[in-house]
């Protein structure tokens, strides 16, 4: 088994060679992407009570709920970019499967400088775990040379 790092920045970026499950399993995971950023832009509460559990019935409520609206923009922003990265350029699914497991190791980072009070496990943590090891099977897979040199 040989990985090579260089497909991560292809010489050509409009030619994937590597496995079409990898790219067909990306696309759901962009496509969750979008689902999940659209819920924090146009849910009445940005998701913040009704998923993710916190309550905005607090002083400053209304912030938190402008927040989660401003964190879907930002995340949609992103999707929409990696997506047209994605299907534009077949060969940057490395490069966007590089972007995209940053966000579970960041999560966690971010979880552990404080912690969130919830009434229950929002989604994005209970995933985070799974979508590390999906990612990073889906980046290991993307590197790896199909047919040998």
């Amino acid at each position: 088994m040989k990985f090579d790092i260089k497909k991560v920045f292809p010489k050509n970026p409009s030619s994937y060679e590597g496995f079409r499950i990898i790219r067909l399993i990306a696309a759901l995971f962009l496509s969750v992407m979008v689902a999940r950023s659209c819920i924090h832009l146009f849910a009445a509460d940005g998701g913040a009570q009704s998923i993710a559990g916190i309550d905005t019935s607090v002083e400053g409520g209304n912030n938190i709920i402008a927040i989660f609206h401003q964190w879907g923009a930002i995340q949609l922003i992103l999707a929409i970019l990696l997506l047209v990265l994605f299907f534009r350029y077949p060969g940057l699914t490395p490069l966007v499967l590089l972007t995209l497991i940053l966000d579970p190791i960041l999560r966690f980072v971010a979880g552990q400088q404080m912690s969130l009070t919830t009434t229950g496990t929002p989604p994005g943590e209970a995933l985070n775990g799974v979508a590390l090891y999906l990612l990073l099977v889906l980046i290991l897979g993307s590197l790896w040379n199909k047919k040998p040199n």
